[in-house]
């Protein structure tokens, strides 16, 4: 979740790629700068050279020490990915450049794979006193991947090159611009319960209502009505109507909204809309099991692939793993458990949070008797006909390798657990799990890590004692252990800059952690001792993997029974609030989003937040009956499938325009036609303000907070895929599931 780098639905392609097409040329063009930090006043970021030439910044310059003994002048190279360009249209590099001595260097605009067509390939003369140059050439297609690269291999002897002040303008299109976000009626793009909510979201002026018609498949007009003038939605700068047909109750497909001569994308009402959603989001989390072979019976011929990670060439494997010089002197076989995200990671605080959601589902299942929840044989993974619920088989796979994770007995920190385990470097994109030759880490053992093994193993023990009194066990003695270890080492953090080849995940407050831990233990051992350490409470801020505390409260409301009475009582409390805050932010807003920042800023994984506020919301439902939760918990799944201010479902396979460019390197269609997308039911992580990688900050500039998104491969800020976040809409959805019986 850091830089890691039912088909029958179309998914169209990117409106960016479609809005750098060619246009006509001008005579005098403006000057849009398409480089990313030309001046180097402070960071490289997001520049890069050659492995056999280190670069680093020096007085506002960037400066390469370049070898000798290379051959090819691209063998020793500075660049930077990501250039927009638009076709027919030219561009200016300027750049002022010095050497240790007199030198030729080229710089050069291009693609950077097949076909590789250049727009500018020029050599430069550089001397030991810096000079300034400036080339034009004119692009022959349009791409939002272009490079632009000085190389200067070859060289017979070591020199150090310097660049600064790197500009390149050109386009027509200036950055953050060229976007169509469709039409202005924005629906739920994939089905509607009939027995629920139906609204759309209408982008308009008018501050008076205004009419609207649901059309069935053939065009006839079904129901007519008139909008409710939301007004300005401030995260996207929409002037907003809502429309209401929710008196409509006839199953069907092919059904449009239509405003004016504006229609949206078509959905379905249908009994349960939900069903498929609630298999998929759960089966996503078999396609990116680590340490087994996908099998093309249960995942399909387009995601089956090799074992990941069990030491077969080129792979150093998962099954005896050392730590870094320092941190260890033994190794573990850590095989199994879930890929974290856009890389091949595997982190325990993300995964415990995971392997959670989807325990609870199964909690909730029992609890509030959805036999769906319960079935062995709902998914499509090779344990779905052993006498035990899927989705506790699926969970279980998570957990082994959190226990796995462990600090063995008679070692320094023994009972703690490591925080990750990830790949020394950052791997290509794509690659595949069983081609990935990177050598692999145990990270140190932290403190936030042990707690959520000594959460998601209380757990474990409690869902599995009536269908695997062994593996039960396991779990409680692994729980203890870690609970024990935590007490004896309080304060152990994972370090923030640990973010080379995996991510930090790094949280320096472990207070909620110790709640959460404890209220697990205590309801699966109702020992005592655990009772005073919880004391955490639900707020508005939700949960999410680094802040944990609100758990405690869902799982008190969840197991009433296995609480005092008082304690349940204030809990229930604190849900049924939060959870009403959460419906008031879903109602106050033109899209019907349950996240509201207070600051107006999206966050990294933001869609994981509505997920998971939903989660609360659904929550409350439950403890109450109250159709207003149930409501507010299916409309913010509309929000997911499409209606928001982008007109885009964020999940794959589900609508008309759907993400399916998702930051991945096993699913990575964008990049090799060869590859799939990723599989449906991959939840996008949505709309993120701080335009965290490269291409957000090419093409997002100047978005409103809940348009900072792009459907593309590297925009990892806005468009990875997490277990987490997929957790959290597989939970979502399979409550969405039940309550539409």
């Amino acid at each position: 979740m850091f830089h890691k780098t039912r088909w029958g639905a179309v998914f169209l392609a990117p409106v960016l790629t479609v809005a750098l097409a060619a246009t006509p040329a001008h005579a005098a063009e403006a000057a849009h700068e398409r480089v990313l930090n030309g001046t180097f006043d402070s960071v490289k970021t997001p520049w890069w050279s050659s492995g056999n030439t280190p670069s680093a910044i020096d007085l506002g310059r960037l400066c390469a020490k370049v070898p000798s003994g290379t051959v090819n002048v691209w063998d020793s190279m500075i660049g930077q990915n990501d250039i927009p360009l638009e076709a027919g249209r030219p561009y200016t590099l300027r750049f002022t450049a010095s050497a240790t001595r007199d030198v030729s260097v080229r710089a050069v605009l291009q693609l950077p794979a097949a076909p590789h067509t250049t727009t500018l390939n020029k050599a430069a003369a550089v001397t030991t006193t810096p000079k300034s140059f400036e080339f034009t050439g004119t692009s022959a297609t349009a791409s939002l991947h272009a490079q632009l690269s000085f190389q200067q291999g070859g060289a017979t002897e070591p020199f150090t090159l310097c660049l600064d002040d790197v500009s390149l303008t050109g386009g027509a299109i200036p950055p953050g611009g060229g976007r169509d976000f469709g039409s202005p009626v924005r629906a739920n793009q994939y089905g509607y319960a009939v027995h629920g909510p139906k609204k759309a979201s209408i982008v308009n002026s008018s501050a008076e209502p205004v009419e609207w018609r649901l059309l069935d498949d053939s065009g006839a007009v079904v129901r007519t009505g008139r909008t409710r003038v939301q007004g300005t939605d401030a995260a996207s700068g929409d002037h907003v109507h809502i429309a209401d047909f929710s008196s409509v109750r006839k199953a069907g497909t092919g059904y449009t909204l239509a405003v004016g001569t504006a229609a949206s994308h078509p959905f379905a009402i249908a009994d349960n809309p939900y069903r498929a959603l609630r298999k998929d989001a759960l089966d996503y989390f078999y396609a990116v099991r680590s340490g087994t072979p996908i099998e093309a019976r249960y995942a399909g011929d387009a995601y089956a692939r090799p074992a990941g990670h069990l030491g077969v060439a080129p792979n150093k494997g998962d099954t005896d793993v050392p730590c870094p010089p320092g941190v260890c002197d033994y190794s573990l076989d850590v095989r199994g458990g879930w890929y974290d995200a856009g890389d091949q990671g595997k982190y325990v605080v993300n995964g415990a949070l995971a392997a959670w959601q989807l325990m609870d589902s199964y909690e909730r299942s029992r609890a509030q008797g959805d036999t769906a929840g319960l079935r062995d044989g709902l998914l499509s993974i090779p344990e779905n006909d052993n006498g035990v619920p899927d989705v506790l088989d699926e969970s279980r796979w998570e957990t082994e390798f959190l226990l796995s994770m462990q600090v063995p007995v008679g070692e320094p920190l023994a009972g703690m657990a490591h925080h990750k385990i990830h790949d020394l470097a950052w791997s290509a994109l794509p690659t595949q799990p069983d081609q990935d030759s990177q050598p692999r880490y145990l990270h140190a053992p932290s403190t936030a890590a042990t707690l959520n093994l000594a959460a998601a193993g209380a757990q474990c023990a409690r869902v599995w004692a009536r269908y695997d009194a062994a593996f039960a066990h396991k779990c409680l003695t692994a729980a203890r252990t870690a609970w024990k270890a935590a007490l004896a080492h309080p304060d152990v953090y994972a370090p923030s800059s640990d973010s080379v080849g995996g991510g930090a995940y790094a949280d320096t407050d472990v207070s909620d952690e110790y709640s959460w831990a404890a209220t697990e233990l205590y309801a699966t051992t109702h020992d005592r001792a655990y009772l005073s350490r919880i004391d955490t409470e639900m707020t508005s801020a939700g949960f999410s993997w680094r802040d944990t505390g609100a758990l405690a409260d869902l799982t008190v409301v969840r197991l009433p029974g296995r609480f005092p009475a008082r304690m349940v009582a204030a809990a229930r409390q604190r849900v049924l609030a939060v959870a009403d805050g959460f419906v008031r932010d879903e109602r106050s807003q033109g899209y019907p989003n349950p996240n509201l920042p207070a600051d107006g800023a999206y966050v990294w994984g933001s869609n994981s937040v509505t997920a998971n506020n939903a989660l609360v919301i659904a929550t409350a439902y439950d403890i109450t009956h109250r159709s207003v939760y149930r409501s507010a918990a299916l409309e913010s799944l509309d929000y997911l499938l499409g209606r928001n201010a982008l007109n885009q479902s964020f999940i794959t396979g589900y609508g008309t325009q759907f993400s399916h460019n998702q930051h991945n390197r096993i699913w990575a269609h964008q990049i090799d036609p060869k590859l799939p997308s990723p599989p449906p039911g991959s939840l996008a992580g949505g709309p993120d303000s701080a335009l965290q990688d490269p291409v957000a900050q090419q093409n997002l500039v100047g978005c409103a907070p809940a348009t900072c998104y792009i459907d593309d491969i590297f925009s990892y800020s806005t468009n990875e895929i997490a277990i987490n976040w997929n957790s959290a809409l597989a939970w979502v959805s399979a409550f969405a599931a039940d309550s539409a019986r």
